[in-house]
């Protein structure tokens, strides 16, 4: 069933499929994690019903330009078009309905920063949801870590930003990617859950063509604990 529900920032809605995928309290924790900058030409990668471009650019609509957002389900498309037309962002917020690794060579070097709330767990997993739209979110079905480093690393300009959401268990595997690509990881957060105890999450940014050297920021305890 399709709802709308109010964001909590400048009375900005976002439409959602309950009997689908929602979003979690991690695209939430992505958006802020990011920094903006001004003029910022913003990818955001499988971005479902748009929660994490759209609450970036509600956080930061003071010096960000333009936001696309590129989703493989033609559903989470139309919700997400639904958003934007109601919020009267349509010269600000832009939707494809593709896959991530296929954006056009024609936006290579066109981005200073790229999203990413990805699917977390390998293809090979175990997890089964039999709701093939819930599960290609949750599961690399449609496309990998490594498709989405490399993808990132080609539609980002030099200096550019990336800024992932992931599983804390697959950091040494999104460093590996990221550093392959000449993303070099410059800021790092850990995020536990409501008993604050081990990170069940990390964000992490990295920059296209940046110098060794990453800080650490300081663990943060999400009370939601609403993974995916």
């Amino acid at each position: 069933m399709l709802v709308k529900e109010d964001l909590g920032i400048d009375n900005l809605i976002i439409y959602q499929d309950t009997d689908l995928y929602k979003f979690t309290s991690d695209a939430v924790l992505l958006s802020r994690f990011a920094k903006a900058k001004k003029n910022d030409i913003v990818a955001d990668f499988c971005s479902g019903s748009g929660i994490v471009g759209l609450n970036f650019y509600a956080l930061n609509k003071s010096v960000v330009k333009k936001v696309d957002l590129f989703e493989l389900q033609a559903s989470s498309c139309d919700m997400a078009s639904l958003t934007i037309k109601e919020n009267c962002l349509q010269d600000t917020i832009f939707v494809h309905n593709q896959k991530v690794q296929d954006i056009d060579k024609s936006l290579n070097g066109a981005y200073s920063l790229v999203l990413c709330n990805p699917p977390y767990m390998k293809a090979d997993c175990g997890f089964n949801d039999p709701v093939y739209e819930r599960a290609v979110c949750k599961v690399e079905l449609t496309i990998t870590l490594k498709e989405i480093v490399e993808t990132a690393k080609r539609v980002l300009k030099f200096g550019g930003r990336f800024c992932l959401v992931h599983r804390a268990d697959r950091l040494c595997e999104i460093i590996f990617d990221l550093k392959n690509n000449n993303l070099e990881p410059k800021r790092i957060q850990f995020v536990t859950g409501a008993d604050g105890k081990t990170p069940y999450l990390v964000l992490i940014e990295s920059v296209k063509g940046g110098k060794e050297g990453v800080y650490l920021e300081p663990i943060l305890l999400n009370t939601a604990n609403t993974e995916g």
